[in-house]
């Protein structure tokens, strides 16, 4: 938070919330809270340090004094003066090292008064959103207005656990990790769910490569061209996109993953239907993680060459996990992953991955899995405040915030910015991608297995079962160049 008074003019420092660029709310990266705290943090460590080494020298100055005393009588002029103005350097010295000592206790408490104030916030935002009745007093505490994406995330944190029992969650699926008998998340629940007589659409299941397309074509590698690109790659079911872009020293490789499909391929066998939220939210995406790294050893990808995962709405999910799969992450260098409309709170990426997540507080897709995304120094976060037009009901869908055409307009916005942590974020995906032109597209097309027979009966982890499967293995069967179905409806979830 600013201070509303400046220090030194006499006013009393109050919070306040960072001024919005525009329509954009920024959190997280080079600018963010969690980063300054890091920061105020070291600062008070560095001095600490620098009193020590002051500490040590007030030591030594003071040691040179008193050699001195042996010599006085032997020019009692001169060597009264030296002892005096060695005396006086010691002090000296012992001042400043006091000073800086002062110095480091009021940044140390001032970190804790930050923190203090954002922990006192962040109650106040809970109680705004689970107490209706303190609306009237809500702006006495100058706190934004609450949006339908913060609502929803925290209605799904904490109803979690009454879907569990409403749904009959076993007790062991329902607690969450290292939190045994508490309340579950939707991790938990998906899995509980899962494993379910009658649910065994969400358990995961093989998803394949069945047929590919190669072209050459312009790319635009701005965040807007590549969130475009999801777009279009979402008319067609089941399909994803591996950019290979060579404008480097090394070629640098993008993977485009569309949001949710509702139809255009046989039931269940299209891994973007509502079957992949569960998988994704639920099993970090593992299949599709697969998939997506036979489409790249398919496409030419080589260990050490550079990546970023692009994504929309469900898309966004199996980008995000990508960046916390050890197996993944060790055959490719994914840099940077980009999102829009993703509930990508709950994914953590593994040290040194950047990210960029779009939201718009009128959309509740984003906060779906009941977490923010954290304030760190590689995560930033946007959430688009721009107001929207309310679209005839037939055209409704999942809300006006969630259309992938604002989703394009923010990240045009955010190229714009000359907000400190979004110049950094945009200048690491820039880095990685270049400035666009000609690439080479190649289009997968993806099928998930249909569920075997009887797969009610077989546990999860039975033989034949996702983690005994080789990521890698190629699909049997003819490849067809055409996907299968009608052309898809496409749902923006």
């Amino acid at each position: 938070m600013a201070e509303a008074a400046p220090a030194g003019s006499g006013g009393v420092p109050r919070p306040s919330p960072p001024a919005d660029d525009g329509m954009l709310r920024i959190r997280g990266g080079l600018g963010g809270l969690s980063f300054q705290f890091e920061e105020l943090l070291a600062g008070a460590a560095a001095l600490d340090g620098l009193a020590r080494e002051l500490a040590s020298l007030e030591i030594e100055a003071d040691a040179v004094r008193r050699a001195l005393f042996p010599y006085q009588a032997d020019c009692y002029s001169s060597g009264t003066n030296a002892i005096i103005a060695a005396g006086e350097g010691s002090r000296a010295v012992g001042r400043v090292r006091g000073e800086l000592e002062g110095l480091c206790r009021n940044v140390r408490a001032s970190h804790r008064e930050y923190e203090f104030t954002e922990a006192r916030n962040s109650l106040l935002l809970q109680i705004g959103r689970w107490g209706p009745t303190y609306g009237p007093l809500w702006g006495l505490f100058g706190m934004p207005s609450l949006a339908a994406r913060d609502v929803v995330e925290d209605e799904v944190s904490r109803l979690s656990g009454n879907l569990a029992l409403l749904l009959g969650v076993p007790a062991a699926a329902a607690a969450g990790p290292g939190e045994p008998g508490g309340p579950p998340g939707v991790r938990e629940v998906i899995r509980g769910l899962g494993v379910a007589t009658g649910h065994e659409v969400l358990r995961p299941r093989p998803v394949r490569i069945v047929s590919s397309e190669t072209r050459e074509e312009h790319v635009d590698t701005s965040p807007a061209g590549l969130l475009s690109r999801a777009g279009a790659t979402g008319t067609t079911a089941g399909q994803i996109e591996v950019l290979r872009l060579d404008g480097g020293s090394r070629p640098a490789w993008v993977v485009v993953i569309p949001g949710t499909q509702l139809d255009g391929a046989a039931a269940g066998t299209n891994p973007f239907d509502a079957g992949g939220i569960a998988e994704g939210l639920g099993y970090g995406s593992e299949e599709t993680t697969a998939a997506i790294r036979q489409a790249l050893h398919r496409a030419g990808a080589e260990a050490g060459q550079p990546l970023a995962a692009v994504g929309y709405s469900q898309g966004g999910i199996h980008a995000m996990n990508l960046s916390q799969d050890k197996a993944f992450l060790a055959e490719f260098d994914l840099q940077f992953v980009l999102t829009a409309g993703s509930p990508v709170g709950g994914i953590t990426p593994e040290p040194g991955i950047s990210s960029l997540h779009l939201e718009h507080e009128q959309d509740w897709v984003p906060g779906a899995d009941g977490v923010a995304s954290p304030d760190t120094r590689d995560r930033v976060t946007v959430t688009l405040t721009n107001a929207l037009e309310v679209p005839p009901l037939a055209d409704f869908g999942l809300g006006p915030g969630h259309r992938l055409g604002n989703y394009t307009a923010g990240a045009e916005a955010v190229a714009g910015s000359q907000d400190l942590s979004l110049r950094t974020s945009t200048a690491a995906l820039a880095a990685l991608v270049g400035a666009g032109g000609a690439a080479t597209v190649t289009r997968f097309t993806l099928r998930r297995d249909v569920p075997a027979p009887h797969s009610a009966n077989r546990r999860p982890d039975a033989p034949g079962s996702p983690s005994d499967r080789n990521p890698d293995t190629k699909p049997s069967g003819k490849r067809s160049g055409k996907p299968a179905g009608n052309q898809p409806r496409r749902a923006e979830v």
